[in-house]
Parts: structure tokens; C-alpha cells; sequence
């Protein structure tokens, strides 16, 4: 006896026939980006050209960030072993977490609680971020998406921003960003940047998207870094080789214009 019927609204497949939440799949080739068949697929419905543009430079902004971070360590450790591609790249994203690239999703938890505090209290952007920064710093949490063990000005939070404001996407979010930098500095005396982490999530709360959507974003811009690694693993080095993650040095093209 055949169970009951459950539903999905996403994809529908008939003979000859597929549609993405009702576009005819052949009809959006050639006609949309990818970062705008991502948008169509999460959200439902096809955003503007500018809204593509953004993604478009989210994902770039975090593609990769050399062998460091502990996804790229985990993914090149695994492919030294000999295990298949996409057990390598599964390494890699499981060690994408709380403490490295879930950065976003929590950065986004901390501005959507200020936007609430400020709309419920009926204050500035100002005195709900110095509200919610300071009772935080009180509690000895961490304000995710400030500060780099590398960058102290990371230069992918200022094009992020410049595009946001360019594609006419940067509101309340943004500001709110660039408020709890400024009062991160004054409370703590330290210079704590926006980092990139900071920027994706107050331009992801821009589009409306809700915090558990932040790994996602992360993760699919650091595919594809990670793919880059596990095959020059593969392809470069010996099975079994010892990995230090101090021992490095680049040997890639030299600095060019892409002009």
C-alpha cells in the first residue's frame, strides 16, 4: 500500500520538462546567474539583476583564504590520505562551525536582537547598539565578525560595503554594522574591523534572509576553494606527507590587474 503523498514546492520534473519554482529550467539558462538561480531556489522567487551582483561578490569575497583555516587543513589532511574527492571536500565543510565561518550566522543573530531592541524601545541605531554591545560585553559574550587574527582594515568589508551602497541594498543593517565597530572600539579600546564575516552578515540581514542561512553562504563560496586545495594536494604532493600549516610559502602568480 502506497504511502501518503507529501509535497515540495521547489522542483518539478516532467517528461522533457523541469521547473524551478515554476520557471522552466531550459527558459532561465543563459538568462539568469547562478548566484540568482541560488536566490530563485532558497527564497522562491527571481531577484533583481543588483541583488545577484551582491551574491556574486559575497561568494567571491569568501572563496578562499588560503591553507590556514581549519576547513582547508582538514580537507588537504584527508585528500593526503588518499580518500576520494568528495570525502576530502566533506572534511573540509564539516569543520565549518561555530568558530570558523558560523561567524555570520551569529554576527546575524546580533544585529537582528539590536534592530528589535531599537524598534521596541523606540531608539537610535546608536543607543541600541551601545545598549546590546555593552550588555553583552558585560556577560563576557563574543560579538561575532569583528576583528582578524590577520586583517586590522580587511579590504573584502570595504568593496562588500561599497557594492551594497552601489546596488542601492545597504539600510538600517549596515549601519548597524558600522555602529558596533565604533562602539566595539570605545568600549574595548582595541581596533576590532568589521571583518568579512561581520560585512556578509549585516548585507544578508539587508535581503531579508534570517540567521540559520548564514553557513550556507559561507559554505558555498568555500567550496570551491576547497576543491582548488584538494586537487593541487592530489596532484602535487605524496600520499601520507607531513602537513604543517606554518611551513608554507606561495609560489602563484605574482600580483596582477584583472583590468
Amino acid at each position: 500500500m502506497a504511502g501518503e503523498i507529501w509535497k515540495t514546492g521547489i522542483t518539478k520534473i516532467e517528461p522533457n520538462k523541469i521547473t524551478i519554482r515554476g520557471y522552466s529550467i531550459d527558459r532561465l539558462m543563459g538568462k539568469i546567474s547562478f548566484s540568482q538561480a541560488i536566490y530563485l531556489v532558497l527564497k522562491g522567487e527571481l531577484p533583481s539583476e543588483n541583488v545577484g551582483k551582491m551574491l556574486d561578490a559575497i561568494f567571491v569575497s569568501s572563496i578562499d583564504h588560503g591553507i590556514t583555516p581549519p576547513s582547508a587543513l582538514a580537507a588537504i589532511t584527508v585528500a593526503s590520505t588518499g580518500a576520494s574527492f568528495n570525502g576530502a571536500l566533506a572534511s573540509g565543510i564539516l569543520s565549518i562551525n561555530k568558530f570558523h565561518g558560523g561567524a555570520i550566522e551569529s554576527a546575524m543573530y546580533i544585529f537582528n536582537n539590536i534592530n528589535t531592541v531599537r524598534n521596541e524601545h523606540n531608539l537610535s541605531i546608536d543607543e541600541a547598539v551601545k545598549q546590546v554591545i555593552t550588555a553583552m560585553r558585560e556577560e563576557k559574550k563574543v560579538v561575532f565578525g569583528y576583528g582578524h587574527r590577520i586583517h586590522t582594515k580587511d579590504p573584502r568589508t570595504v568593496k562588500l560595503f561599497e557594492l551594497a551602497e552601489k546596488y542601492g541594498i545597504a539600510g538600517d543593517y549596515v549601519k548597524i554594522a558600522k555602529s558596533v565597530e565604533k562602539t566595539l572600539n570605545e568600549v574595548t579600546g582595541k581596533n576590532l574591523p568589521i571583518n568579512v564575516d561581520g560585512a556578509i552578515a549585516a548585507v544578508l540581514c539587508e535581503l531579508d534572509f534570517t540567521p540559520d542561512y548564514g553557513n550556507l553562504f559561507f559554505i558555498l563560496s568555500r567550496i570551491s576553494g576547497l576543491s582548488a586545495h584538494i586537487f593541487e594536494e592530489k596532484n602535487r604532493y605524496k600520499p601520507m606527507r607531513r602537513i604543517d600549516p606554518f611551513a608554507w610559502e606561495y609560489d602563484g602568480p605574482e600580483e596582477r590587474s584583472i583590468d
